[in-house]
């Protein structure tokens, strides 16, 4: 069994490699709830829907998120009665907005929601939000304190940052079976997201970090670090402004107290041996030392994503002692 801890497009574009080489009952997607917001009295979990389209085979590849082949005929309606229209959502997306809002009305969980949902798209992978408390990731900038999709989508995360923060995550209690998933896993893996707002809020969850250093199970990480930069949008940033390096070294500190692989770009060779033989020496770290695996993690096509996600799952499965990929290259 294998449970993945996702957010964002990168996390998206992961899951449709893995859901190619991985039985969906074998799967498990924890994903991140933090962007979660409120949009025309509409709960809107953009993670969770990006998600379940890309199982469902429904995410638009050209925008990242979405269904794809929507229509915007509401969205351009909204506008012309004045309403806003920053955050983007189609027709059929908001379908799952509006039915979504509707369970929760009538008294379902966030966690029995997306099962029903996910049941309407013939998903049969699980997928579980990090949490039915409502967890919400907010940045600190000169212009305010905003919600993320504030920060990222409306203001297109051009705000110097100040503070990240996860407001209600301290009386949050994990979504029912998240925990279950990373103990009773062979493989736990963090999907190439951000790491302080995609991962970040799933791991400010009382008790998850927790079961992550407990779990038996090994534990990898692909970083979305590639020669000092961000692949995509803020996380070099939001990493900076939490105090973290915006490398690859920096990925490994974020996740440093259970992480037993990285998977980091093969143009960052270099940086993964000395990272490796840094950790080697770290005893904060697991026995067996973190390993580093060197392999392409640019995802710009289908078969990109099926090549990173056999690379990881082939990483991951080699003994604790195995050579590091840039060793044996």
């Amino acid at each position: 069994m294998i449970t993945v801890l996702t957010g964002g497009t990168g996390g998206a574009k992961f899951v449709d490699g893995l859901r190619h080489i991985v039985p969906a009952e074998e799967l498990t997607i924890v994903v991140n709830t933090g962007d979660d917001l409120r949009w025309w009295g509409l709960y809107v979990s953009p993670d969770i829907d990006s998600i379940a389209y890309m199982l469902a085979g429904k995410l638009s590849q050209e925008r990242g998120w979405g269904v794809k082949g929507d229509t915007f005929f509401c969205l351009n309606a909204m506008a012309q009665m004045g309403q806003p229209t920053w955050f983007q959502t189609g027709d059929r997306d908001l379908a799952t907005h509006v039915f979504r809002t509707k369970l929760l009305a009538d008294g379902k969980t966030l966690s029995a929601a997306t099962a029903e949902i996910a049941a309407t798209l013939g998903i049969k992978t699980r997928i579980l939000p990090m949490s039915d408390s409502r967890v919400e990731t907010r940045v600190l900038t000169p212009a305010g304190d905003l919600s993320f999709e504030e920060y990222f989508v409306q203001r297109w995360y051009q705000d110097p940052v100040e503070l990240v923060r996860f407001a209600g995550a301290a009386e949050a209690q994990p979504a029912p079976g998240v925990i279950e998933a990373i103990r009773s896993a062979d493989l736990v893996l963090l999907a190439p997201s951000n790491p302080v707002t995609s991962i970040g809020p799933i791991l400010a969850v009382p008790g998850i970090r927790k079961a992550l250093r407990e779990t038996s199970a090994r534990i990898a990480a692909v970083s979305p670090i590639v020669g000092g930069t961000a692949v995509t949008g803020p996380a070099g940033t939001l990493m900076a402004a939490q105090g973290f390096a915006v490398s690859i070294a920096g990925v490994a500190d974020f996740y440093g107290d259970f992480l037993d692989l990285l998977v980091v770009d093969s143009q960052d060779a270099p940086a993964a041996h000395a990272l490796r033989n840094e950790a080697l020496r770290n005893q904060a770290l697991r026995k067996t030392g973190m390993r580093v695996h060197c392999t392409p993690t640019i995802m710009r096509k289908a078969e990109d994503r099926i090549a990173l996600a056999k690379s990881v799952l082939d990483a991951a499965r080699q003994p604790p002692t195995a050579p590091a990929a840039e060793e044996r290259a």
